[in-house]
């Protein structure tokens, strides 16, 4: 039977919700203000739109590859290139964990209580067991428990809380028809006063006014939110008549998600005054977007003529929803992403270049070695991190700081390869969006430029300010985990040199072998 393909409307549905993300309209806002929207649009045009074609076009033309951006890499560059590069992607993967299993328990905190109650909690009231350092512990004992389920093969849990992603859906549209309700019950009043261009340029947050490099480091946040467009490449084959629908399904797409950051964070404007709401030092990265969406039921009912009463009320519950709903979509991502980029990077590669038994997949799928692995490097980097912070702010400010460089710095590798892919001969290129080598080389060093400068800037600001904790760990998951894929891709090489890998390079040669998903 033939597959039905994708029409342009359920192509730009596909692309929004594979990369649009609630959460960062919040953050941006206690980040920058209104004047986080200039940098999103900066974001889509210098990196989502251009590296979304390239993605695009390297899918359609390796569209019968199993490897995914390995191979893409491999066959463009080379195997050590691409190694490395895939490494690192699944390097933001473990970022990400560390972040998570920190974070997970605000939105617990929120279930329970109705607000973020984290910073006080201690363990039998010790101070040094308090704060982050509590949070950490806690992190990692979460961890080894999902580790564990996951190794027993019990994954159909992400089945059960994929209804989280609905829910934040949901959350999104209550938001926006609230919101407006607010501004039409208020008279077009907006609690934080918009400015125009004024309001535009200059950020809400004290710490983002001091210098001009600390408004640029704000760039990786926006990169950040477009992340997830690798996913775009699987969709080219999968759409009806793609040369002309998927520049369109992209463009739109993207204007969509720009849109629709900018609409969102106007609208957090609309009823969360900077200063009365998130102009305390209990307000991190990790509870504004709880903060913000009690502030929303509070505001909500105040335009409406709710006493103060009922106000807190709402306040608490819709804090409760909110949780619940994170609560669910995360520990259904967690329970997925905790084997999945570890399975796709081992199946990828030759099962020889991993030490020992790590590149072993069990035969229900399940590379257990290789998690207890990664379980033992995140609690190691959860706790270093939760001992080494001062305070909670700085903790998850840390710990957003490394998903955020972790998860943007492997898309570099992407796209200064695709030039050197565009020249390549021989291919089935069915979708081209540059037409020329000219403008496949100017776009894929302006993108692989952004996200270079982005995260520099990102990387050195805190430094410069005195913040040198924060910067040691932004770049300390990049170069470690870097070094350490060139170590194990150097070891392969050196192993197939002195012919103790036979089979395999009797087969092919090491390229070959490297390529080979």
């Amino acid at each position: 039977m033939k597959k039905k393909k994708l029409g342009l409307m359920s192509l730009i549905l596909m692309i929004f919700t594979s990369v649009y993300g609630f959460n960062n309209i919040p953050r941006s806002y206690y980040l920058m203000g209104y004047a986080a929207i200039p940098w999103f649009v900066i974001a889509g045009i210098l990196f989502f739109i251009p590296f979304a074609f390239m993605v695009a076009e390297f899918g359609s033309a390796f569209r019968n590859e199993t490897g995914g951006m390995y191979s893409w890499m491999c066959k463009s560059v080379g195997p050590k290139y691409a190694f490395i590069g895939t490494f690192m992607w699944y390097t933001s993967y473990v970022l990400w964990m560390v972040n998570v299993s920190s974070g997970i328990w605000v939105p617990v905190s929120n279930l329970l209580f109705g607000m973020d109650c984290t910073s006080s909690w201690s363990f039998f009231g010790s101070e040094f067991l308090s704060g982050s350092r509590l949070l950490g512990i806690m992190a990692v004992l979460f961890f080894i428990l999902i580790t564990y389920f996951d190794a027993k093969g019990i994954d159909k849990i992400s089945k059960v809380t994929s209804i989280g992603g609905t829910a934040i859906l949901t959350i999104n549209a209550l938001v926006i028809i609230g919101s407006i309700a607010m501004i039409i019950a208020r008279h077009g009043e907006l609690l934080q006063p918009f400015e125009g261009l004024e309001s535009l340029k200059t950020p809400l947050n004290a710490d983002y006014r001091r210098s001009p490099l600390m408004i640029l480091s704000f760039i990786v946040y926006a990169l950040f939110a477009y992340g997830g467009i690798e996913a775009v490449g699987g969709l080219v084959d999968q759409t009806e008549n793609p040369k002309k629908n998927f520049p369109k399904g992209i463009v739109s797409a993207a204007s969509v998600i720009v849109v629709g950051y900018a609409l969102l964070i106007m609208l957090v404007g609309s009823f969360t005054n900077y200063n009365e709401i998130l102009g305390s030092n209990h307000i991190t990265l990790g509870n504004v977007s709880y903060v913000i969406m009690s502030n929303f039921a509070s505001a909500l009912g105040k335009a409406f003529g709710a006493s103060e009463t009922m106000q807190l009320m709402m306040a608490h519950g819709f804090a409760r929803i909110f949780a619940l709903t994170m609560l669910l979509a995360l520990l259904g991502a967690m329970f997925t992403l905790v084997y999945s980029p570890l399975k796709q990077m081992i199946d990828g590669t030759p099962a020889k270049l991993w030490p020992g038994k790590m590149g072993v997949i069990a035969e229900d799928g399940m590379p257990r070695n290789a998690m207890w692995i990664q379980c033992a490097i995140v609690s190691v980097m959860i706790l270093l991190v939760s001992f080494g912070g001062k305070t909670m702010q700085q903790f998850f400010l840390i710990l957003t700081a490394m998903v955020n460089v972790g998860m943007t710095i492997p898309y570099m590798f992407i796209s200064f390869a695709f030039p050197r892919f565009k020249k390549m001969k021989n291919l089935d290129r069915g979708f081209e969006a540059y037409k020329s080598q000219a403008s496949a080389n100017f776009w894929g060093y302006v993108v692989t430029l952004t996200l270079l400068l982005a995260n520099i800037f990102a990387i050195i600001q805190p430094a410069l300010d005195g913040d040198l904790q924060t910067t040691f760990w932004s770049l300390s998951g990049p170069v470690i985990f870097g070094i350490a894929a060139w170590i194990i891709y150097t070891r392969y090489e050196k192993r197939i040199a002195r012919g103790e890998i036979r089979e395999e390079a009797e087969e092919a040669s090491s390229e070959d072998v490297a390529c080979v998903s």
